[in-house]
């Protein structure tokens, strides 16, 4: 099942002057807040571990890792048993959490979603609120 893919942002809000790239941001910064807190898929811990290594280290921004690891693609097999269960009640829940935590942290002074840089400063400020969700859907899930 795919969850998001960058191709579909870039028309319609997405500003002609911002580069395709900026359409991986957002995903980017939720699948690597799960990639780096233990919800990361087979496919990334065996078969793709150099990739997953190099954001472990903070090589790659989280929207270049997106795009290189995962061909700007967020699918199910990106994330195990627990990420996809989370993923599902937070990034794909009908009242858009993720979306809604992200606005907040990261692009209320902006022009949209697509403006926040691709960067670790704002994966940083972004994070924070992942945990708290995280925390409380565990909670809720035990």
């Amino acid at each position: 099942m795919k969850y998001d893919d960058a191709s579909w942002h870039t028309g319609g809000m997405f500003a002609a002057d911002l580069p395709p790239e900026a359409a991986a941001t957002h995903i980017g910064m939720y699948l690597a807040w799960c990639m780096l807190h233990g919800l990361a898929g087979e496919l990334h811990t065996d078969d793709l571990s150099e990739d997953l290594a190099l954001l472990q280290r903070r090589a790659v921004t989280p929207g270049q890792w997106l795009l290189r690891a995962c061909d700007g693609k967020f699918t199910d097999e990106d994330v195990n048993d627990e990420g996809n269960a989370f993923t599902a009640a937070y990034f794909e829940a009908d009242d858009m959490l993720y979306i809604d935590d992200y606005q907040t942290a990261l692009s209320s002074e902006l022009a949209s979603i697509y403006n926040v840089p691709d960067t670790w400063e704002s994966y940083d400020t972004l994070a924070p609120l992942i945990d708290t969700r995280f925390a409380k859907w565990q909670r809720l899930a035990g």
